[in-house]
């Protein structure tokens, strides 16, 4: 199973790349952010042709998650954190075959110690809460999305620049992270990859992805259920580079079957 999670940066600009892509990557299940589109707008038919269903939670302008899946149900949805107060659209969660998905657009937070830093916090204080009671219930689990973290020094382009106490790098943000990380999930990333300098992430502005000044920010973590399933990852920088692109790149993952690992 492949699995992937890409932010699209707005589904109405960028829908002809998704076909593209899909087409072209042929991942089995897609975690969606950044779609901006109210939900009577989803695109569920031109997906369905492709072989995909899809859920989704949208708003317009802002914000919006989806999650595909091609061949494989999509069950026991979950939309937003049971329990956190919040309008923005950020959070979907579906059962897929035997793996537990979960799709996060996390907060970005604008600057440190604004209200919306502090939101950031509060926020992913709440997911690492909620996604305690899912590993119990779901051991075989994929969290994924854009985290507008970048974990550590390696994921960034310049690491004074993007110091601890700079939106997307604070140490404050950092160790958020890792306390999702200490429920038992692992950056599935960098179970393949020792090395710096792979990004998923370019500014539009100074032509960053011509200079490779980007950052990795989009991640998929495994549990501990299915670390030895993960057999592969990594990150698809040939949608940066077509025409009017998403500002971020897929990131994935490789997971063979239970029955696969016990071989």
């Amino acid at each position: 199973m492949k699995i992937a999670s890409w932010n699209v940066n707005s589904l109405n600009v960028r829908m002809p790349h998704l076909l593209r892509w899909l087409e072209a990557a042929q991942p089995d299940v897609v975690g969606l952010q950044e779609t901006k589109l109210e939900d009577p707008r989803f695109p569920f038919e031109e997906l369905q042709a492709l072989g995909y269903s899809s859920v989704f939670s949208g708003q317009k302008t802002y914000n919006g998650v989806a999650l595909l899946a091609r061949g494989i149900a999509i069950e026991q949805v979950q939309i937003g954190i049971p329990g956190f107060e919040d309008d923005q659209r950020r959070v979907i969660a579906a059962t897929i075959g035997d793996v537990r998905v979960i799709n996060l657009y996390v907060v970005n937070g604008q600057s440190v110690g604004s209200e919306k830093y502090l939101y950031k916090l509060r926020w992913l204080d709440a997911v690492r809460d909620w996604i305690a009671d899912e590993m119990r219930a779901h051991p075989r689990l994929v969290v994924m999305g854009d985290f507008n973290i970048a974990p550590d020094a390696r994921d960034v382009h310049d690491p004074e620049l993007w110091h601890d106490a700079h939106i997307l790098t604070s140490a404050a943000e950092r160790a958020a992270l890792q306390r999702l990380l200490a429920l038992g999930l692992h950056d599935a990333f960098r179970l393949h990859h020792d090395e710096g300098g792979v990004f998923s992430w370019w500014d539009y502005r100074q032509a960053a992805f011509r200079r490779d000044m980007g950052l990795r920010i989009d991640l998929t973590l495994v549990s501990d259920g299915l670390r030895g399933a993960a057999v592969a990852s990594g990150i698809d920088r040939e949608p940066r580079t077509w025409e009017r692109p998403s500002d971020h790149a897929p990131a994935w993952v490789q997971l063979v079957s239970a029955l696969d690992q016990r071989g």
